[in-house]
């Protein structure tokens, strides 16, 4: 998308924003989303959120371990108590392992040794089981001396196929 395209979308987004400016910054509904980075979701829709109601944290996966500090940040400083890990099925981080990806990124850069030995540095946090992956990442939350106890911690998967979520653990 050309970057006129995102200036258009803007102006007509501006054009109707209303009172937005004036939301407070703290989410109103105290709730943290944790949950991938896949272009095919779109949580706020999803879980009926609107703007203002929720921290919405993405990355690969939507792996706790890589939201930590912004759910630390959102719990202790901006007031959220609940976190939602949401999953989805069809993730592409089912279809590899560490060592693919860092074989794949290796030969890319063929000879380079830093590149080499920055990859496999790294774990990128394929998962094999989808299921299994929500109740570890909401295992790994639960017992984290930093996030706190207040509110509830679920898991979720969210189907590509049909739009609808499913409780995985609470």
């Amino acid at each position: 998308m050309a970057e006129v395209d995102f200036k258009q979308a803007n102006e007509s987004y501006a054009a109707n924003f209303g009172d937005n400016g004036k939301l407070s910054i703290p989410p109103s509904k105290h709730l943290v989303v944790v949950t991938c980075m896949d272009a095919r979701l779109n949580p706020e829709e999803f879980l009926g959120l609107n703007i203002g109601e929720a921290h919405i944290i993405r990355n690969a996966g939507g792996l706790a371990k890589e939201s930590l500090r912004s759910i630390i940040i959102s719990q202790r400083l901006l007031g959220t108590k609940d976190v939602l890990v949401i999953h989805h099925s069809d993730c592409g981080m089912l279809t590899f392992s560490d060592e693919q990806l860092r074989s794949k990124v290796i030969d890319a850069h063929s000879g380079d040794t830093k590149v080499s030995e920055a990859v496999n540095d790294l774990h990128f946090g394929p998962f094999p089981d989808l299921d299994r992956s929500v109740k570890d990442d909401v295992a790994f939350l639960k017992n984290h001396p930093l996030v706190l106890k207040e509110g509830s911690i679920t898991g979720w998967v969210y189907e590509v196929e049909t739009g609808k979520v499913r409780e995985v653990v609470r």
